[in-house]
């Protein structure tokens, strides 16, 4: 039965694309950040991505009219997950999410790098060490510092992103390629970091930490090898500075632990979306690509 369900779920794909064949494409792949977890209404068609029809690739292609969104992003991707099926629950599974690039895909976001570098595992052992040592300072930071597991995979993503690079540029080579950043989780101004423990109970001394030494560091990478490709980077996180998931629902754009709006915890909500759709279309249009 589950190889069934894959087998219709690339023809499905398969499908999609050929009925598209003769228009030109805006493919967005991706992972979470891009496909918006549980943001109403969700995409029925792959139900264990949990994409949702208003993320920010639907947003970016209202307003690009030459061009036909698919949109195959899928909440869990890794970089490995451009060129194998992903396991997801409930079935059916997706197919490889290049299988959506060809000739005419003229526009591609990439939004991929988070599941690779670990956030979920990272996020899970940092509320676990506050939790055990309430006291301590910065046991998060002690302890990724002390295996080096964070610089580790940092390293292996960049040579995971230039094959996904490469590879975008062999199945699309009349495509304008746009990385997509991750925006601001954690506050950048102290003064708030007292009222994060609440709603993203980590350690305060961790905070810092995990902003600057983990997802800064991740965003570095991105735009490094986005530049070394001949791709645009588009920079989520500079406007997203004092969105972050501390602050109170109406003014946040990523949603704490406990969501308040409709929105998987840590992830975008709705503001969050488009926000990163307005900086997504303004590099677009910095590029060539006609917006509007």
């Amino acid at each position: 039965m589950r190889i069934r369900v894959r087998i219709l779920s690339v023809l499905a794909l398969l499908g999609m694309v050929a009925v598209l064949s003769g228009c030109d494409l805006y493919v967005a792949l991706g992972d979470s950040y891009t496909s918006g977890p549980a943001i109403l209404p969700q995409d029925p068609a792959i139900p264990g991505c949990l994409r949702s029809q208003v993320n920010y690739p639907h947003l970016v292609a209202r307003d690009l009219h030459q061009l036909s969104l698919v949109d195959v992003s899928c909440s869990g991707a890794q970089t490995k997950d451009m060129t194998s099926s992903q396991d997801v629950n409930p079935d059916p599974d997706p197919a490889p999410q290049f299988d959506a690039l060809g000739a005419n895909a003229k526009v591609v976001t990439l939004g991929i790098g988070g599941n690779d570098l670990g956030f979920v595992d990272i996020a899970e052992t940092c509320v676990r060490l506050a939790t055990q040592s309430p006291l301590a300072t910065s046991p998060c930071k002690d302890y990724y510092v002390a295996n080096g597991v964070i610089t580790s995979r940092l390293a292996t993503l960049q040579t995971r992103l230039d094959g996904v690079l490469d590879g975008i540029a062999a199945r699309a080579p009349a495509a304008k390629v746009f990385v997509v950043g991750y925006p601001d989780i954690l506050p950048e101004d102290p003064a708030y970091y007292l009222q994060c423990r609440p709603v993203v109970p980590v350690a305060t001394g961790d905070i810092p930490y995990l902003r600057d030494r983990v997802e800064k560091q991740l965003n570095s990478v991105l735009k490094n090898r986005a530049a070394a490709h001949g791709a645009f980077y588009v920079d989520t996180y500079t406007a997203s500075i004092g969105h972050d998931a501390c602050q109170i629902p109406g003014v946040r754009w990523v949603e704490p632990v406990a969501p308040a709006a409709d929105a998987a915890p840590v992830h975008p909500n709705r503001l969050g979306m488009e926000a990163t759709a307005a900086r997504v279309q303004a590099s677009m249009q910095a590029h060539g690509v006609p917006i509007g």
